[in-house]
């Protein structure tokens, strides 16, 4: 009986497309706007540094990243539909709440 090996080295069949949840500061003293950036990464640290990338030219000065983790599969209520789409297609969407 011939099985599969369960290991790091598989590909996966879909892009991992990272969720990041944190705050973001636009200028220095704000309370922040709460944030979730999500984008395909390879990893998470290349993820971290894509998403800071972003909100930096976005014009935020600062951020801090509470949460990191990837998503399974495509959400179905907006606006992480539209972010996860944008996400697959290379994109790094930051959603904002204000």
């Amino acid at each position: 009986m011939a099985s599969n090996a369960d290991n790091d080295n598989n590909t996966l069949d879909e892009p991992m497309i990272f969720i990041i949840i944190g705050k973001a500061y636009e200028r220095e003293g704000d309370e922040g706007i709460d944030i979730h950036v999500m984008l395909r990464a390879p990893d998470d640290d290349s993820a971290v540094r894509e998403a800071l990338n972003a909100l930096s030219e976005e014009g935020f000065l600062e951020a801090d990243l509470d949460q990191i983790g990837t998503l399974t599969g495509a959400p179905e209520d907006e606006p992480h539909a539209s972010a996860y789409q944008g996400a697959l297609e290379g994109e790094v969407a930051i959603i904002r709440f204000a």
